[in-house]
């Protein structure tokens, strides 16, 4: 599998950030494959939130002087870019802090019954009787929401198995996806496994008893061309993704809805911004993006998140997936030849992305972790925010090692070069 970018460049890609310029360990260079937890941002995302402060800083939709606009221009010019991004409508885009936050916010909606300011919440909230499918290799993030949303609610949750091959056991959906079915909340892409879900394969089928469906995109987003309008066409009603997962700040988040499905959707926080009128007797609430998007809002975030996005639309996001499908192939030929290790998840680059979570045989992944990092090579190991996924597949814990746009094939061939070291450290053979 070819790399679509030339060496040089690679160099120009990664200049733009300056974290990687940095030596780590004795003064290794760093070798940073740990992207599914966070990415590294580039110089022109720093100077929008720097130029942010700098120029305009000052509360957006509040105050009526110079300074006031420009923050709400450049709040709501980030929305604009941001939708654009991913095929979306401006007011189809809500701000949260996070994907976490993101899938809360639905989560509490749809469990806190029907809302007399939110027109069809009585069709779409959870009560008694109703059931959430999840599947078992979700992030904790769309997982324990819905846990509580159930315990709320009433609501009762199952989910779809992990095969002991990484990828979901679809055979018993038809038992699964039922008329008691009120929401399907499934990720886009394992940020354990890499792996695509088949979304084609589940969500028609929620959609077909009137489910709500609600994807997790943080790790779709950031890596493959992402266009809500075909997967508005497919069913999906609601979809979450981070800022920080793709080259953006910390501490913003996305939820995309459709407008009729926010339209319907209670408020998460209420205080200032999202009203529209209060009195002591009671208040009303502004629809839809502004009702879900209550205080100052984290307007430097936005901007730096729409830099990011800049980034990604210059690189464009088809070269983007084909460079890291190229980095994930390298990395899995390698593993491979090597028979102490195992790959968990499907080995066909067709059904993944970069994303690659191993095991070694004798090895405690937090050993096998020390290993990489004294050799200069970041990874993340534990059970990465996904404990059902590892217990289906019968691991305590793993290594995850997650490329970006910034990686190359020679820090592939480092990592697998230091992984070369475990056995002999700890004489498990190899």
């Amino acid at each position: 599998m070819s790399d679509p970018w030339s060496a040089a460049q690679m160099r120009d890609i990664r200049g733009r950030f300056p974290v990687l310029s940095r030596t780590v360990r004795d003064g290794r260079p760093l070798v940073y494959l740990d992207s599914g937890a966070t990415s590294h941002k580039p110089e022109s995302v720093l100077d929008a939130e720097r130029d942010f402060y700098t120029r305009m800083n000052s509360a957006p939709h509040r105050g009526a002087h110079a300074l006031s606009e420009e923050a709400t221009e450049a709040y709501e010019g980030a929305r604009e870019r941001i939708a654009r991004f991913i095929g979306a409508g401006t007011d189809e885009i809500v701000f949260t802090k996070s994907a976490t936050e993101s899938l809360n916010l639905v989560a509490h909606a749809l469990s806190g019954g029907p809302h007399p300011q939110a027109p069809g919440s009585e069709d779409i909230v959870l009560r008694p009787g109703d059931e959430v499918l999840v599947t078992e290799l979700e992030h904790h993030a769309n997982l324990v929401p819905w846990q509580e949303a159930c315990r709320r609610s009433g609501a009762t949750l199952r989910w779809i198995p992990l095969g002991p091959d990484g990828r979901l056991d679809l055979s018993g959906l038809d038992e699964l996806i039922t008329e008691r079915t009120k929401v399907l909340a499934l990720a886009h892409v394992s940020n354990v496994l890499g792996t695509v879900i088949p979304l084609e394969q589940i969500v028609p089928r929620a959609k077909a008893v009137g489910a709500l469906v609600v994807l997790d995109a943080c790790q779709s987003v950031p890596h493959l061309p992402v266009d809500v309008r075909q997967l508005s066409e497919l069913g999906v009603d609601l979809l979450a993704f981070s800022g920080h997962k793709m080259l953006g700040p910390m501490g913003i988040g996305v939820l995309w809805g459709r407008p009729s499905v926010l339209e319907a959707l209670p408020p998460f926080l209420t205080g200032g911004s999202m009203i529209e009128i209060v009195r002591m007797e009671g208040s009303t609430y502004l629809p839809p993006p502004a009702r879900f998007e209550g205080g100052v809002p984290a307007a430097s975030l936005a901007v730096g998140l729409a830099a990011a996005t800049d980034v990604l639309d210059e690189l464009g996001m088809d070269a983007v997936h084909a460079h890291e499908q190229a980095l994930g192939a390298r990395m899995l030929e390698g593993l491979a030849a090597r028979d102490w290790v195992r790959v968990l998840g499907p080995t066909d680059m067709a059904e993944r992305g970069g994303t690659v979570a191993f095991d070694v045989d004798g090895v405690h992944a937090h050993d096998v972790g020390q290993v990489l990092d004294a050799a200069g090579v970041a990874v993340r190991v534990g059970h990465h925010c996904a404990w059902p996924l590892h217990r289906a597949l019968d691991v305590r814990a793993s290594v995850r090692a997650s490329v970006g746009v910034y990686n190359t094939l020679e820090e592939i061939d480092v990592l697998l070069g230091a992984l070369d070291e475990v056995p002999a450290i700890f004489g498990t053979g190899g």
